[in-house]
């Protein structure tokens, strides 16, 4: 399947998973949303959940099962604490894995932060016609996912492939905001 040539507008939901966080300080989801809306896309929702499995899925759940929204950006969750639980809570979720976006972000990460970046446990998939990358809770990880891999990945120009066309499918054609 060929990606459009021209820019398409995807509808992204981020989630905020945190403990300690709320609107006035949760920097990473913010950090996402002016990006997301910076690089074309809408903004399709946003919400700061404690870092609790169930809570989690209810929310992803809710958003795959949406037909508007195309991708799921979620900061906090991914490390190693006893409460980051991301990678347990949404990768049930998952249809199918995108292995090779952990693996790229933790060598990009290598050369921002070294080694620490094995304490990563960054992952994508697909749900539903609708992709789900969990970064860690840090802004600058954040950034470093969405500089180097994300946006890319979310724009439908991006060549040889983007996800894009995978969102597309079986869901709205254009943004509605």
């Amino acid at each position: 399947m060929s990606a459009s040539k021209e820019f398409q507008p995807l509808n992204i939901a981020v989630l905020t998973v945190s403990d300690t966080r709320d609107e006035s300080s949760d920097k990473s989801g913010g950090f996402l949303v002016d990006a997301l809306k910076a690089a074309g896309h809408q903004l399709a929702d946003k919400k700061i959940v404690k870092d609790d499995v169930y809570q989690m899925r209810a929310v992803v759940s809710n958003w795959i099962a949406d037909n508007n929204i195309h991708a799921i950006l979620t900061t906090g969750g991914t490390g190693f604490t006893d409460r980051d639980s991301t990678p347990e809570a949404l990768s049930p979720l998952f249809d199918k894995t995108v292995e090779g976006f952990g693996e790229l972000f933790r060598q990009v990460s290598f050369a921002e932060i070294g080694s620490s970046t094995i304490q990563s446990r960054a992952l994508a998939g697909l749900a539903n016609h609708t992709v789900i990358f969990c970064v860690p809770g840090s802004t600058g990880a954040c950034k470093t996912a969405w500089n180097n891999i994300i946006e890319q990945q979310l724009n439908s120009t991006h060549r040889p492939c983007n996800f894009a066309p995978h969102v597309m499918q079986g869901k709205c054609e254009t943004s509605r905001g």
